[in-house]
């Protein structure tokens, strides 16, 4: 099972409490097994995913583990040690721009949803509670999923920042960028291919491209991310006075269903990429399109109006 913040936890998958008994889970867990299997109409993914919980939490010793916060493959091997903690609160600090071999970067990448979930997860437990470490895995775990989310954003915009950093010195990056539609745009990266939106995601399960939009499970009801994106990207660089040459959604390895990469090619959402984070390099460097490579000195001009114009959140 992934160890994200925003996946369901084996408690969610299976349909229980964790304060569940043995007996209960066991009962949970060859109900959600029939319920989930192919043969019956269910699907093979889910039908993993209820195995992966079991092997998790079906085992006193193993539960026992990721109850203290142990990552789901330490405790299915019965290993304590708490992966998840220190990962989650290691915040990604702005790639300087003191370095020649990295891209010049300005912006807090994750911090707004850090922010966000900080905010929460001290709400949500309690006020007045004192939170010795709001990162801890357990704690983590126990909140509500969209808590969770909000810290599963921060750690997918980080990683996605590192990424970002390693393009070279030849791209410039905003992170966390105010547009006028009130949504932000995650990553705003120019670079000799041109200039791109990015929105780096992690809704904890996997998602696929229909009809021009992005669907899931975990994807709230009536949110449109790639439409959002779109539309923000379009009105900044209407403010801006730049045109974007591509948007682009960053999900983490193995969340797309079919492929490492869909692209939009029709309506108004064209242009759009959703794409595994390992695929990011290549695309910023090569464009979403082909034939999309800038003169040199109209990315000086572009940077210029953005270094100009662009506000951070």
């Amino acid at each position: 099972m992934s160890d994200s913040p925003a996946s369901a936890t084996p408690y969610e998958v299976l349909g229980i409490a964790p304060s569940a008994s043995l007996d209960e889970m066991r009962r949970a867990y060859r109900r959600r097994l029939r319920e989930t299997h192919p043969d019956t109409g269910g699907s093979p993914a889910r039908f993993h995913a209820v195995q992966a919980a079991w092997e998790v939490v079906g085992d006193p010793v193993s539960r026992s583990a990721y109850d203290r916060g142990a990552s789901s493959g330490s405790a299915r091997t019965g290993s304590a040690r708490a992966a998840g903690s220190s990962s989650w609160a290691a915040r990604a600090a702005a790639p300087s721009s003191a370095s020649s071999l990295k891209a010049r970067s300005y912006g807090h990448p994750g911090g707004q949803a850090r922010e966000r979930f900080l905010t929460l997860i001290r709400e949500w437990a309690g006020r007045g509670s004192e939170l010795p470490d709001p990162y801890d895995a357990a704690l983590v775990r126990s909140a509500p999923r969209e808590i969770r989310w909000l810290l599963g954003k921060a750690l997918a915009e980080e990683q996605t920042a590192r990424s970002l950093s390693d393009l070279g010195m030849g791209f410039t990056v905003w992170n966390d960028v105010a547009t006028p539609t009130g949504h932000k745009i995650d990553h705003v990266v120019l670079g000799p291919a041109g200039l791109f939106a990015v929105m780096s995601e992690d809704w904890g399960e996997a998602v696929r491209l229909h009809r021009g939009e992005l669907a899931g499970d975990t994807i709230p009801d009536g949110e449109l991310p790639i439409r959002d994106l779109v539309r923000s990207a379009r009105k900044l660089g209407r403010s801006l006075g730049v045109r974007f040459d591509g948007q682009v959604i960053v999900v983490p390895d193995g969340a797309l269903v079919e492929a490492s990469s869909e692209s939009v090619d029709r309506g108004r959402n064209a242009g759009t990429l959703v794409i595994a984070r390992s695929r990011l390099s290549d695309v910023l460097r090569s464009g979403v399109s082909s034939g999309a490579a800038r003169r040199q000195g109209d990315v000086f001009e572009v940077r210029t109006r953005l270094q100009q114009g662009v506000q951070l959140v």
